[in-house]
């Protein structure tokens, strides 16, 4: 059984991998950013059935990024690039306990993946491939290290993810090859990059739903550690 503690407790969801019978995995320095935001991680295993359990200790939630895609069935499209992998069992879960803590309006923060979660949740659509659809657009996938900065992305004026850094621009890393296309509904754009790809989201309706299409765990820039710092602020807020 899960048991409160003092410190904010924000959930993170982990990748699936096939392979060895099925193994779950996620990268250390997620739960670094929670723990030296003050906050404690906790992993949450896929159960849909386990949401509301969920739902009822979890202070804050962070859906974290992941080589894979969300199914284009889940926001209309009849076409599916070539290029689009899935992982059903994850999306269905990552859906799930999204929608459950925003029912809380409890925090969350949509990491990459995470970020077009959050869209397609809200009645929005994805761009499958930024490269083969949008000619001219940036390399949204370089192959450098994610501990290097991209590219930069312009912060709208007057928005959640402005007031938490504090800045108009910051320079990011970038591993995408999907990105939003139509906003869902009751979000709104809050950056976008120099080609225009949107590069964050957020909620009109909520405390605080953030989404990033960046990877801020890997904190290129100095802005990334206050995004972990304000959704362990909230969270605490109960």
């Amino acid at each position: 059984m899960i048991t409160k503690t003092i410190k904010p407790l924000i959930g993170l969801t982990m990748t699936w991998d096939d392979t060895a019978g099925g193994t779950y995995a996620l990268r250390q320095n997620y739960c670094a950013c929670v723990t030296q935001a003050g906050g404690v991680p906790l992993l949450l295993p896929y159960g849909v059935g386990d949401v509301a359990g969920y739902g009822a200790c979890l202070d804050g939630l962070i859906v974290t990024g992941g080589d894979f895609d969300i199914d284009p069935s889940l926001f209309g499209a009849k076409a599916r690039h070539e290029r689009v992998k899935t992982q059903p069992n994850r999306t269905d879960f990552e859906m799930a306990m999204t929608k459950e803590l925003l029912a809380r309006d409890k925090p969350v923060l949509g990491i990459c993946g995470g970020m077009q979660l959050v869209n397609v949740i809200h009645g929005g659509t994805l761009i499958q491939d930024i490269a083969t659809t949008h000619e001219g657009a940036l390399n949204h996938e370089l192959p450098n290290p994610p501990e290097q900065v991209s590219h930069r992305v312009r912060i709208e004026g007057d928005t959640l993810l402005h007031r938490i850094v504090g800045k108009k621009e910051v320079r990011v890393n970038s591993s995408h090859h999907q990105a939003v296309d139509k906003v869902g509904e009751q979000l709104r754009i809050s950056a976008r990059a120099d080609d225009g790809i949107i590069e964050a989201i957020e909620s009109l309706r909520y405390r605080f739903c953030l989404g990033v299409q960046w990877h801020p765990e890997y904190r290129v820039d100095d802005s990334d550690v206050l995004l972990f710092e304000e959704l362990v602020r909230v969270a605490g807020e109960g």
